[in-house]
């Protein structure tokens, strides 16, 4: 059997021999060759033109992100440089000179004290008020030669006041241990007996039998108050609003101390619940 190529068009002729080859199926095969050709150049093309978009798009996008991140990194640049300079501005002490062009002199104000004659020196002694009022030199915190007797200004000494050191981060912060703890006035003893004679059973939890240890934490202040009331362990949430109440309720602590000044301590306590 001899082969048939089927990309050669020939193979029309031969199915179509003695047939009518003006009828429509023969100009279809008889062009099928030129059709899947100009098919294929098309195709080829549009994948041709789709690589090339995407490559395009590819630089392109490369590029605006090369821009973006420089561009970025010139901004961040430049605001820590705004930020560098401003915090070097806030650390510059300000040196503000005041120039006054018209000095008045004047002579330092002495305090009078009692010496003797022979300790007071001529500049120390006390002027007559005759002696003031023709003197035209005022009279400051000390003494001046200014350029202007008439219109000038009267220097003034100026005081610097004192800031107040920053409070330490230790007169806030809770301590667990400390050299000296807190404790209630009169003991232990005292405290159980406190509890015992202000706590009120609550009624349902007596009625449903229940009783426990509810332990309660707490802090003791510099003062000696009690502060942030909380269940460490609970027992029944009747019992647990009882204990945290009664414990809110104490009086004053003998505050803990470290380093000898008292500080804020952490202290835990046990409230009994026993059904007679």
């Amino acid at each position: 059997m001899a082969k048939i190529d089927l990309i050669d068009n020939s193979w029309v002729d031969l199915v179509f021999e003695g047939k009518n080859h003006e009828y429509g199926a023969y100009q279809l095969r008889k062009n099928t060759g030129v059709r899947n050709a100009k098919a294929l150049l098309v195709m080829f093309a549009i994948g041709l033109a789709i690589a090339i978009i995407v490559a395009v798009k590819g630089v392109v996008e490369n590029a605006m992100k090369s821009s973006v991140a420089m561009e970025t990194d010139v901004e961040l640049s430049k605001l820590a440089e705004k930020k560098e300079a401003k915090a070097e501005r806030k650390d510059e002490p300000k040196n503000e000179k005041i120039e006054v062009e018209r000095v008045k002199s004047s002579i330092k104000f002495t305090a009078p004290v009692i010496k003797k004659d022979s300790e007071v020196k001529p500049e120390e002694e006390l002027k007559s008020q005759d002696e003031l009022n023709k003197d035209k030199t005022a009279i400051g915190a000390f003494d001046v030669k200014g350029n202007d007797e008439a219109g000038g200004t009267v220097l003034k000494a100026v005081e610097e006041i004192a800031q107040p050191e920053p409070k330490h981060e230790e007169e806030n912060k809770v301590f667990d241990v400390v050299e000296q703890m807190p404790s209630y006035p009169g003991g232990m003893g005292a405290l159980m007996s406190w509890l015992s004679q202000n706590i009120k059973y609550p009624t349902v939890a007596a009625e449903n039998g229940i009783s426990g240890r509810v332990i309660v934490q707490f802090v003791v202040e510099r003062d000696g108050s009690i502060t942030d009331v909380r269940v460490a362990r609970g027992v029944d949430p009747y019992l647990d609003k009882e204990a945290t109440r009664v414990v809110k309720m104490m009086p004053n602590w003998i505050p803990g101390k470290q380093n000898g000044s008292p500080v804020r301590v952490k202290y835990t306590v046990p409230v009994v619940f026993k059904l007679q």
